[in-house]
């Protein structure tokens, strides 16, 4: 488990951990029992999620399956938008700001601007809207970080865990990471260890699969993440564009400037091209203010050569870009550094071939429910499904 605390400190936290386990585990049930109801709809939903809280690498997975999806079907994804300074339902447009939609959903849309993005705490509430969407009509949702969120028993469910912290490791909140009792891993469809080593040893792959304990109905796969160019967070100022991770030289300065959950693999990657990385960290999804802003430009100043240059991660471009207290100055010096996810153990010919099966399979007219619920539109109706499903 992460030593998010000295042990000590984790002992005394144990017993609010058993409270917390208690009050998540009755709510479980209640679903489990049908007390609480989930709902399916007519419409394929893909939700990646974790069990534990921290970076195990939601967002890229997400834009993995935009990547995949988005040439045969219109994509939508929905979040909660954390952090976002607006409330219910908000679908994103080219006049978004990470205050309006929070950090991760910004940056989507802004690599994705082709697809629908839209951000609502009551995800069952969202997905209503996207349905209703005429231009385009929508045909696959895809739902990040909403794993917990059960009123929706989504299509596919994908958990991810990030293989430097298993959720087997691991032991509940506040005195470990995890949201839920490992049990949760029952409701995957598939899990996916993230951030792996580019080689797993067939030793050490066995015994992750062993601790995993998962079902034979459940698909397992191991990922990676590959670093992009570096690209300009302000490409109106900076003329030079697009520059290769390779090309930062041994006496090259580097302000990192991270404000996400798990920066040590970035920390990692970037010390394979230099050694003289000035790093500075805040909390994840950090909101930035004027304070901070002051306190980047001084570290930026005081490093030591000659040649010197910001990069930061995309998550932290989104929300740095639109901060009216940058100057020029460290605009011409700063870039983000993209992260893509690849697949392990020639894995990624089967996975991409489930997804597309599954949204294939289900278009909007073949699920069927006990309860209906519905609501009149233009062309017909739209279905909001209950917790059963049955087969046309």
């Amino acid at each position: 488990m992460a030593e998010e605390y000295p042990v000590k400190i984790r002992q005394w936290l144990y017993p609010a951990s058993f409270l917390y386990g208690l009050a998540v585990n009755l709510r479980n049930k209640l679903f489990d029992w049908k007390i609480l109801h989930s709902t399916i709809y007519s419409i394929p939903v893909i939700c990646v999620g974790n069990i534990a809280a921290g970076g195990a690498g939601k967002t890229p997975h997400t834009e993995y399956l935009i990547k995949l999806l988005r040439d045969e079907f219109h994509v939508a994804v929905l979040s909660r938008g954390y952090k976002r300074k607006t409330k219910g339902y908000v679908l994103a447009d080219s006049q978004s700001s990470v205050r309006s939609i929070g950090d991760e959903s910004y940056q989507i849309k802004k690599k994705f601007p082709e697809i629908c993005v839209a951000v609502d705490a009551d995800r069952c509430h969202g997905i209503e809207k996207l349905y209703l969407l005429r231009n385009p009509r929508i045909d696959v949702i895809l739902l990040d970080d909403a794993f917990q969120h059960r009123y929706v028993q989504a299509g596919l469910n994908i958990l991810l865990t990030d293989y430097h912290c298993l959720y087997s490791d691991d032991v509940l909140l506040p005195a470990g990471r995890l949201r839920e009792s490992v049990s949760g891993k029952d409701r995957a469809s598939m899990v996916i260890v993230t951030k792996c080593p580019p080689y797993i040893a067939p030793i050490d792959y066995n015994i992750i699969i062993k601790k995993l304990a998962l079902y034979p109905y459940q698909q397992f796969y191991f990922s990676i993440f590959e670093y992009g160019n570096l690209t300009p967070v302000f490409p109106d100022i900076q003329t030079a564009g697009k520059r290769e991770l390779g090309s930062l030289a041994e006496d090259e300065d580097v302000l990192l400037i991270t404000g996400i959950a798990s920066p040590a693999r970035v920390i990692e990657e970037l010390k394979k091209h230099t050694s003289r990385i000035d790093i500075l960290s805040f909390a994840d999804h950090h909101d930035f203010n004027k304070e901070d802003i002051a306190l980047i430009e001084q570290r930026f100043n005081n490093l030591k050569g000659e040649k010197g240059i910001i990069i930061t991660t995309e998550k932290d471009a989104a929300r740095l870009a639109s901060h009216p207290k940058i100057t020029d100055e460290i605009k011409k010096w700063m870039y983000a550094l993209p992260i893509e996810v690849k697949f392990l153990r020639d894995q990624q010919e089967t996975f991409n071939k489930h997804i597309m099966d599954y949204v294939r399979k289900n278009k909007r007219d073949s699920i069927f429910s006990e309860r209906k619920n519905r609501l009149e539109t233009e062309d017909g109706y739209y279905i909001r499904y209950g917790t059963w499903q049955f087969s046309r």
